[in-house]
């Protein structure tokens, strides 16, 4: 078979050589399609990244929000805890009032049944044993000073 020298008559340039700026994007080179996905990417990443970080401070000043909302709350009930356990303790302590009165009026009914039998207060006990005392004073000075008497002679009858 014979083959003849062909003569060459391209219109389009060598795929080494850059593409006219007059080009369509058909004719654009896959280098150049993936030139512009990268650069795509890259927009979006940074557009990504800026809306990120305003979202992400979106967040902090939401959580600052919430932190003093739940802050205060907590502060309210804890004065409204404190509140009530400041009325439970009044009434506790009126109760004790009650309880000393009662006391008092067992007190004096037990002491008015003893007197009733005979039995000495405790003042009437302590009046007496100042006065064994002062005794007891007297009598170690007659002793100390003076001689000692003797005993009384029983009388015959």
């Amino acid at each position: 078979m014979a083959t003849r020298p062909r003569t060459s008559t391209r219109t389009t340039p060598p795929p080494d050589s850059p593409a006219p700026a007059t080009a369509t994007p058909l004719g654009m080179p896959a280098h150049n399609i993936w030139l512009a996905g990268l650069g795509a990417l890259s927009g979006a990443q940074a557009n990504a990244q800026a809306e990120g970080s305003k979202a992400f401070e979106a967040l902090v000043k939401q959580g600052l929000e919430w932190q003093a909302r739940t802050q205060a709350l907590a502060k309210e009930k804890w004065a409204e805890a404190a509140e009530r356990m400041g009325a439970m303790t009044a009434q506790a302590t009126g109760g004790v009032g009650s309880w000393d009165r009662l006391g008092g009026i067992f007190e004096e009914r037990v002491a008015r049944a003893l007197a009733s039998m005979g039995m000495p207060s405790a003042s009437e006990v302590a009046q007496l044993q100042a006065r064994v005392e002062a005794l007891e004073t007297a009598l170690n000075a007659l002793q100390s000073g003076a001689p000692q008497p003797r005993p009384a002679r029983a009388r015959k009858r």
